[in-house]
């Protein structure tokens, strides 16, 4: 805790020497980190890294001029350079007709308690020890010939934020993970697939033994992997990759899109944009969720929300700066770093989930594809144009029958939340989850 005050007084310190040297208003945010990382393959410890360190950001206002530095060094001397840069940068940028901090009635009154740092510090030797598990398991799966590696890393960081309206924040969190990659085939067919699990603590890993027979099995279904004709059938987005269309969603409600008019979804607050039924949830608080926080950069409150309601769009996802531009109330989902303003990010985020098991969401397809990896960056959420490169498998009367590659999917991101459907099988594992889901009518371009 003294080392938390501490953070708090430099930070208090700082913003006072600001205002001293002409700075109207001001804000400060210190990140401090420690971690250990490996990486262990074909059965030998390849890399650990330890790392340890810091840095400091000022951002100061003068009238609606502003200006952020950031350093490493915290000393006096390079602290009163900061200042002195800061302050000297803000009196010539172009002015920003919405930047500011939050007003002090803006600021939240009462935080919650979140469960969000492991106490416990993890050691090199337990995470080479999960590692190593977890690779044997994946190169023990019949038809594995080769290894990627596995990786486990372990940090925590503390941070605090401090601002000239009286705001002041500081907390601890942490996370750990564990992954592997492996082949499967030899040089005339190989394909390759992985898994991973992370945590706030290291005790809710997945076991490395499952993860590693996992990530072996999957590489080897995936052989012999055929190409299909192009053809219009309804696609199965397994869990690992349908997170991804909840996060093409996110992207187009983000507050700054909105504002600049760069998002297909700009003018659709209080349409339907899911099918009637659907959820998606954001939930800041949720004990040991791996976005979780009390508040949001800027000081505000954030709470458990519907952003989509029974289908329809509810919210935007606004910080301060894009809330005045939009002429809206601020939402709380203000996030940032030392060298960066704020901006508007999400926290944890889930399509809720359906009624129906996966099996039974495929039972009726006669010919479909379900999808478990996607390539490629092919998604505009200016115009919700969709097009990816797709890995999987081929539905044959409402069974996977033989693995699919080098195949795109395509389609409108409008039409496909409208035609999404939601399993049962949602898991909350990491910031923005979702499970197995179903779109009907998408393209297959294939040979």
């Amino acid at each position: 805790m003294s080392e938390t005050l501490t953070l708090a007084d430099t930070l208090t310190e700082l913003i006072a020497s600001a205002k001293a040297a002409g700075a109207e208003a001001a804000d400060a945010i210190v990140v401090d980190g420690a971690s250990v990382s490996i990486t262990y393959r074909l059965g030998k410890l390849e890399q650990l890294e330890r790392s340890a360190g810091g840095d400091i950001g000022l951002r100061v206002l003068i009238g609606k001029r502003q200006a952020i530095v950031s350093s490493a060094d915290r000393s006096r001397e390079a602290l009163k350079d900061l200042v002195e840069r800061a302050v000297a940068m803000a009196r010539i940028v172009p002015e920003d007709p919405y930047c500011g901090l939050a007003s002090v009635d803006q600021i939240a009154k009462s935080l919650p308690t979140l469960d969000i740092c492991d106490p416990k510090e993890i050691s090199a030797e337990t995470l080479i020890a999960k590692a190593a598990a977890c690779e044997e398991a994946a190169r023990a799966v019949k038809g594995v010939s080769n290894s990627d590696g596995a990786s486990a890393g372990w940090g925590r960081s503390q941070v605090a934020i401090a601002a000239s309206n009286g705001f002041m924040r500081s907390y601890e969190s942490s996370g750990s993970s564990l992954s592997v990659s492996v082949l499967a085939g030899s040089d005339q067919g190989m394909e390759t697939d992985y898994d991973y699990t992370s945590a706030v603590y290291f005790a809710d890993l997945k076991s490395p033994e499952d993860i590693g027979r996992t990530a072996g099995d999957r590489a080897v279904r995936k052989l012999n992997a055929r190409k299909m004709p192009s053809c219009k059938v309804p696609i199965i987005f397994d869990p690992r990759v349908a997170r991804g269309l909840v996060s093409h969603f996110l992207g187009s409600i983000n507050g700054a899109s909105v504002a600049r008019g760069t998002t297909f979804l700009k003018n659709a607050m209080d349409t339907d944009v899911f099918a009637p039924g659907i959820q998606i949830i954001e939930d800041p608080h949720r004990q040991r969720g791996l976005r979780s926080k009390p508040c949001d950069a800027e000081g505000l409150a954030n709470q458990k929300r519907s952003l989509i309601d029974n289908g329809r769009l509810t919210s935007w996802i606004l910080d301060l700066r894009s809330a005045r531009q939009l002429n809206l109330a601020p939402t709380g989902h203000a996030a940032r770093s030392t060298g960066s303003p704020p901006s508007p990010s999400a926290t944890n985020v889930y399509l809720a989930a359906g009624t129906e098991t996966p099996a039974a969401l495929m039972a009726d397809i006669t010919e479909g594809f379900y999808v478990t990896d996607l390539v490629g960056q092919g998604v505009n959420t200016v115009t919700g144009d969709y097009s990816r490169g797709a890995v999987g498998f081929w539905i044959e009367k409402g069974q996977t029958a033989f693995p699919v590659s080098e195949v795109t999917i395509a389609g409108h991101l409008a039409q496909m939340f409208k035609a999404l459907r939601p399993a049962n099988d949602l898991e909350l594992l990491y910031g923005v989850d979702a499970p197995t889901v179903r779109i009907d009518g998408m393209t297959v371009a294939g040979t």
